[in-house]
């Protein structure tokens, strides 16, 4: 009846007086029997190593890691390259690994399932990456276990160690080919380059000052040029006004010059103009002056012509006197000198021409000499940098060489078993224990539920719905009370269910 109304504390007291022995029972039982399986089954030992990362030696400012890679996928890989089948495959020859009756892919199921890899995580906070991490390997003999953890160990170590260097060197060559294709390409931009300037040196865009400078001093030297050409000029044609005058005055009285002289005169005279209204407008004075000269010998021509005879005779008996001689010395001098100096004119303007030419190209030029020269920075600052990488690379494999970079190194070799890892005694029977009062207590409330018996005031206001006016209790007999124990319950339960039936009828 307990099982049908809400229990209490007296209740479980009640209930552990009456079935206790319903979960000792169980409770002894079932851990001597756990414990007894446990001979039974076939005893394995597991062996662990622990393996610490030792970071490079030295600082990351000086040599960066040539893996970027973290610990935890490079740990990963390296794990799926040791559990691979070829790895595997003549650990389990050596060792002996699996049943006799084991087919080859069984044997490689079975000792991958007994390799363990735990990785330790650091507890400090933000030191970042794994400090290490566990190696354990299960087997029926100790010795085996020992043995093969300490071979996959060593795979462990040699694989890191390998995929490093190899890691290094890959970089390193891989760098050493694109560095010489940059170098060749830069090798070509600065062909182009030292070409272009070649082709335009004089108008590039760092000598446009200079030009700038230069078309200025050139400039001035023009004016100075041109203003001495001009006094040049001037003072010929005073010689050859004082020429022209002393010329008549030297004549004797009453006789003229003659015709070749004359002659020889108004070629001058027709040169110096032709030359004059070159550079000067007819309103010159030195052209005004030289054209009236001119007007005046064809004048003296031509009246000389009227008089033949008279010329004839003033030709023989003409000399030049000294300092006419003097003026013809000088303006000769003045006119190798106007020469040198149109020559010196004519080139100066030349270089004037040239320097202008190259200021008015120079923005074309320099739009040329952009696009050349950003491919030919693009082409260094590429070539720079894969210097510096490759420099790093070098560094990088070198420590990997001396093995002064990250390392896997073995804190605690492989340990001998000395107990079985399966089965735990101990867990075993821990296990029969909660299997024992877990099935002692299933049975107790089973039992209790389907109880409906009546003990207490309780279980018969919880039957009846009604107050109890009293209760009669069993006394068993002294003598035969152990032999008809159960008989007397039953008695009970009779008396005790009549007179709650009394009890209900007389309240109704």
């Amino acid at each position: 009846m307990l099982g049908h109304r809400p229990l209490i504390f007296e209740d479980y007291i009640t209930i552990l007086k009456r079935r206790g022995w319903m979960l000792v029972i169980p409770a002894l039982i079932f851990p001597l029997i756990a414990v007894v399986i446990t001979y039974r089954l076939t005893p394995t030992y597991t062996s662990q190593t622990l393996v610490l990362i030792e970071p490079q030696t030295v600082p990351d400012t000086y040599v960066k890691p040539i893996l970027a890679q973290d610990i935890d996928s490079r740990l990963s890989s390296m794990k799926e390259q040791i559990l691979s089948r070829s790895r595997l495959e003549p650990i389990i020859d050596r060792f002996n690994l699996g049943g006799a009756g084991m087919n080859m892919d069984d044997k490689v199921t079975m000792t991958r399932k007994n390799i363990g890899i735990t990785p330790i995580h650091s507890e400090i906070q933000g030191s970042g990456g794994l400090p290490g991490f566990f190696i354990s390997f299960t087997a029926s003999d100790p010795h085996t276990a020992q043995l093969v953890c300490r071979e996959i160990t060593s795979l462990f170590v040699s694989e890191n160690l390998q995929a490093r260097e190899q890691s290094a060197e890959g970089t390193t060559q891989f760098l050493k080919g694109q560095l010489d294709q940059a170098k060749s390409n830069l090798d070509s931009q600065d062909a182009k380059l030292a070409a272009f300037q070649r082709e335009y040196m004089g108008s590039l865009p760092e000598q446009q000052q200079t030009n700038m400078q230069m078309l200025n001093t050139l400039s001035t030297q023009l004016d100075a040029t041109t203003q001495a050409l001009a006094r040049m000029e001037q003072d010929k044609s005073l010689e050859d006004a004082l020429l022209a005058q002393q010329s008549h005055q030297s004549l004797a009285p009453g006789l003229k010059a003659s015709p070749q002289t004359q002659q020889l005169e108004l070629q001058k005279l027709e040169a110096q103009a032709a030359d004059l209204t070159t550079r000067y407008t007819a309103e010159y004075p030195t052209v005004v002056s030289i054209q009236r000269q001119i007007a005046d010998l064809r004048a003296q021509m031509a009246q000389s012509a009227n008089t033949p005879a008279v010329a004839a005779a003033s030709s023989a008996t003409q000399y030049d006197s000294p300092g006419v001689m003097q003026l013809r010395a000088q303006i000769a001098a003045l006119n190798n000198s106007i020469v040198l100096k149109r020559r010196d004119q004519a080139a100066i303007q030349a270089q004037i021409r040239l320097y202008q030419g190259r200021i008015q190209s120079t923005p074309m030029i320099e739009a040329k000499m952009k696009d050349l020269t950003r491919d030919h920075q693009t082409a260094q600052d590429f070539y720079d940098s894969l210097q510096a990488k490759m420099n790093q690379s070098q560094m990088a494999t070198d420590l990997e060489r001396r093995q002064e970079g990250e390392q896997f190194r073995v804190m605690d070799d492989a340990n001998l078993p000395d107990a079985p890892t399966f089965p735990n005694r101990t867990v075993f029977a821990a296990g029969g224990l909660v299997l024992g009062l877990g099935l002692g207590l299933l049975l107790v409330s089973l039992l209790e539920y389907r109880d409906k018996s009546l003990r207490s005031e309780r279980d018969v206001w919880a039957f009846t719905k009604l107050p109890t006016l009293a209760t009669i209790a069993l006394v068993p007999e002294a003598n035969g009370a152990k032999s008809r124990g159960l008989l007397g319950r039953r008695h009970r339960h009779e008396a005790i269910s009549s007179t709650s039936k009394s009890l209900a009828n007389a309240g109704s």
